[in-house]
């Protein structure tokens, strides 16, 4: 019998299979994990303290840097909290172009998990062609927010100002574009007998586990639940859009990648009616006092992140600044479950598994 000492491994918080500044602490017995303990709060920038300092207009900025591969989807979910509490009417075209750039974000920031997790597990291709085509996204939305990263287009009532000349159109032209590129993905990767092995069978957990660890997004709908805050309870105005809620039945990191591949062809879908359906002019935002001011009392909104859902909570006291801000913030939840999925498994497994979850660091510490 062989016989092996326990060792401590620090994983992080440099390591780029980590996809951020997150650290995990190994105790192994050879190649095989017996304990993992990981270490958050290195990226942590008090976001929910210094709104309390902040008007609501203010603190749009900083919920573009929680999960930045999403800006869009964090400044809608701030906006649509105080517009619930206000009672704001949001402009008919203004409301179809948060639908555009958040799916639009949403594609993006699939491609981004796409791209590394293949890099992790040892493919250099799929990056390079995922960041192809999320370029094109990042340069529709340049131009129609002036930023590629942080957009910071959201507004209470509306958006920032209106699509440029032409911008629809490139929309359109991106869809059919988007698909076609989908298929290659498919080929190159997808019936690939190495990726298979390496992913399938791995980091498995039940329906049950997943709702008691309060997963959300791919993380949930893997295991066989069809929960799409998009469908199931909707906002905006997603109610009038034709689109599948994607589910896998395995709940391993195999079904965490199909899910997330098919909700792109989702995204082209609503993309695509969204670009159709929208009125050719009107209003960018809706009837707001000057001074955002909700009155006094509590709200809580909860939307669809590409990473799953993600939740704001406001209490007000009547004046220009929130008495308290708080964010459900998808990643942090779906992190939960990386010490029970670790536990036997080796080292290379630990990257697959990891990588399958897609967190992002600036969401996790907040």
């Amino acid at each position: 019998m062989i016989r092996t000492e326990e060792m401590l491994l620090n994983v992080g918080p440099q390591h780029p299979s980590t996809h951020g500044v997150f650290r995990l602490v190994l105790k192994l017995d050879g190649e095989m994990i017996i304990e993992a303990t990981p270490v958050i709060g290195y990226l942590h920038r008090g976001t929910e303290k210094l709104a309390e300092n902040l008007q609501f207009t203010q603190i749009i900025p900083y919920t573009d840097r929680m999960d930045y591969l999403a800006a869009m989807t964090n400044n809608y979910v701030l906006c649509h909290a105080v517009e619930t509490m206000m009672n704001i009417e949001i402009p008919e075209r203004a409301e179809y172009l948060r639908v555009i750039t958040m799916e639009l974000g949403r594609i993006a920031s699939h491609l981004v998990w796409w791209g590394t997790y293949l890099l992790d597990l040892g493919a250099t291709s799929p990056f390079l062609y995922a960041f192809r085509e999320r370029e094109m996204i990042i340069n529709l939305l340049n131009e129609i927010s002036g930023g590629r990263l942080t957009f910071n287009y959201m507004r209470v009532g509306g958006v920032k100002w209106d699509a440029p000349e032409g911008w629809i159109e490139k929309v359109k032209e991106f869809v059919p574009y988007m698909r076609e590129q989908l298929k290659g993905y498919d080929q190159l990767v997808t019936g690939n007998e190495i990726f298979l092995n390496r992913v399938k069978g791995i980091g498995v957990y039940t329906k049950e586990e997943a709702l008691n660890y309060s997963l959300s997004g791919a993380n949930l709908r893997c295991t066989g639940v069809k929960w799409d805050l998009r469908k199931d309870e909707p906002y905006s105005i997603y109610d009038r859009f034709e689109f599948d809620s994607i589910t896998a039945e395995t709940g391993d990191a195999w079904a965490r990648y199909q899910v997330r591949l098919q909700e792109i062809e989702e995204s082209l879908k609503i993309l695509e009616q969204a670009a159709d359906q929208i009125p050719a002019q009107g209003d960018m935002i809706g009837k707001v006092p000057k001074i955002i001011k909700p009155p006094q009392g509590e709200a809580f909104v909860r939307i669809e992140s590409p990473r799953g859902e993600i939740g704001c909570f406001i209490a007000s006291d009547g004046k220009k600044e929130p008495y308290r801000l708080k964010f459900r913030r998808p990643s942090f939840y779906n992190l939960q479950i990386l010490p029970k999925l670790l536990v036997g498994q080796n080292m290379a497994n630990l990257i697959a598994i990891l990588g399958a979850i897609d967190i992002v660091l600036g969401e996790v510490d907040g």
